[in-house]
């Protein structure tokens, strides 16, 4: 937007205070390279437009906003004489994309400075040689500095989640490895068992019944219901008396076998009638075979189930062989992050998913967004030790107009009202020295609203701190195209 002309003086150029240092050649040749222009109420500028200008408030009312999501949020309202705003940076030149990073707009007739921003990178460099490059330094500095601890930071993240994957990954491979070990140990026995039976007064039609039994068997084993542990008590009491009562040896140690696999008092009582008493003790301990057997077996399944599982997980998680961009549901990355993260969130943090089943897939960065919700998680479990050992950890998805809301509340202590405007700075940490970088919540920040177009908030009271996540349903104009889902 172009304001109207109005006139310049080197008099009033001088007198704002970024200019009262210069002598009177330089106020002459910035009025006479600049120009005083006025503006009625409305904007002056918007952000992501190219910045060809610097603007200097001579009189009136300005406010600042920056675009998150689809808002403008203010940032600044001012009537300070002497501000500035527009085109700081174009002392860089083309080493950075010259662009207005917010927009400012009048809200009462104002009157402005106005320096073309080539003219203000040329005085810069003429009048401040030794500044700029020192305002160089400073920015690039702070850029690579910034990078080389958000790479710190997830590098840090990286070998925490790694940690914790060894720990889940140990546990059911050491079951596995336990299992197959008692496994072999068992066939060897069964084999033993079995050529006591072929040596002995077994007719043909009896060990036919005992191979039918044992298919039975198994099938039962497959089949076994989850009892209570009064039920368990009660069936495995039932079980020592039958087999006592019917001269079984061992009875107490065959009954929680034969609980845990589903047989009851009325199979045995089958076994019983089907194989005669004369070969019952021996059938009894075949079938005891069969049983740890099967229910070995399933314990190894069980556990490379869950290797797999984690695999998965983790594979979800890092989303190596995955587009950058994509259609992505929002569930999927939740419960491979929480399932890598487990291990660190322990036993004592309760888990709790109230998940919105019903929302459809959104365009995203999915390695992106893992990385914010390992970030929300962290300072969440975090937040809930501080206060002590227990407490719950809420993750909750929702729509929300046309955005996904992703939140996370935990029941921690709350973030105090006098830092809450602060934990979004780069470096701004609450955690000890040594144990964190500050940048979590800066770099989720800047992944949810800058690369996604979306919104980070918190909101928190003593024992009930929820930061919220709202991510678009669709593309912003200018993202790269997101590929579908595809199987893997």
């Amino acid at each position: 937007m172009s304001g109207r002309p109005a006139p310049c003086t080197p008099e009033e150029v001088g007198s704002l205070f970024l200019f009262e240092e210069l002598s009177p050649e330089q106020l002459a040749r910035l009025c006479g390279e600049g120009r005083m222009e006025r503006f009625d109420p409305g904007p002056v500028y918007t952000e992501g437009e190219p910045a060809t200008c610097l603007y200097v408030l001579v009189e009136g009312s300005v406010v600042l906003s920056r675009r998150v999501g689809g808002d403008d949020v203010e940032v600044s309202r001012t009537s300070q004489r002497g501000v500035y705003a527009g085109a700081m940076q174009a002392y860089l030149g083309d080493r950075v994309r010259q662009v207005y990073t917010n927009s400012l707009r009048v809200t009462e007739p104002a009157r402005f400075f106005v320096l073309p921003a080539d003219t203000f990178a040329g005085i810069m460099r003429e009048w401040f040689p030794m500044a700029v490059h020192l305002l160089e330094g400073l920015f690039f500095g702070s850029k690579s500095t910034q990078a080389a601890v958000g790479q710190r930071e997830r590098l840090l993240a990286l070998g925490s989640l790694s940690a914790g994957l060894t720990h889940e990954l140990n546990n059911p491979a050491a079951a596995a490895v336990r299992a197959t070990a008692t496994l072999r140990e068992r066939v060897a026995k069964m084999r033993r068992k079995l050529a006591v039976i072929a040596e002995g007064p077994f007719s043909r039609e009896a060990l036919a019944q005992l191979i039918e039994i044992q298919e039975r068997t198994a099938e039962r084993v497959a089949k076994a219901p989850v009892l209570s542990p009064i039920e368990s008590a009660d069936r495995e009491d039932a079980l020592t008396d039958w087999l006592e009562d019917h001269g079984i040896e061992g009875a107490w140690r065959l009954a929680p076998t034969f609980v845990q696999a589903g047989l009851d008092v009325d199979w045995l009582e089958q076994v019983a009638a089907t194989v005669g008493e004369d070969i019952l003790p021996g059938a009894v301990g075949w079938l005891n075979y069969t049983v740890e057997t099967e229910l070995l077996m399933d314990e190894i399944a069980d556990s490379t189930t869950r290797i797999s599982h984690l695999v998965d997980a983790a594979k979800q998680y890092s989303q190596l062989d995955r587009a950058p961009h994509r259609i992505a549901d929002v569930h999927e990355l939740l419960d491979s992050t929480l399932l890598m993260l487990s291990a660190k969130i322990g036993p004592r943090i309760e888990v709790v998913k109230e998940y919105d089943r019903t929302l459809p897939l959104i365009p995203a960065y999915p390695a992106e967004l893992n990385q914010v919700w390992t970030n929300l998680v962290d300072n969440a479990v975090a937040a809930i030790r501080e206060g002590g050992e227990h407490g719950t950890l809420t993750v909750r998805t929702a729509r929300h107009d046309d955005r996904v809301l992703v939140e996370f509340r935990d029941t921690g202590p709350g973030v105090p009202p006098e830092i809450r405007d602060r934990i979004f700075d780069p470096f701004f940490t609450t955690k000890p020295v040594g144990q964190g970088t500050g940048l979590g919540l800066d770099i989720s920040w800047r992944i949810v609203v800058n690369k996604h177009h979306g919104a980070l908030r918190v909101e928190s009271v003593p024992g009930d701190t929820r930061f919220q996540v709202l991510l678009p349903l669709t593309a912003a104009p200018g993202d790269t195209p997101p590929t579908p889902e595809e199987p893997v």
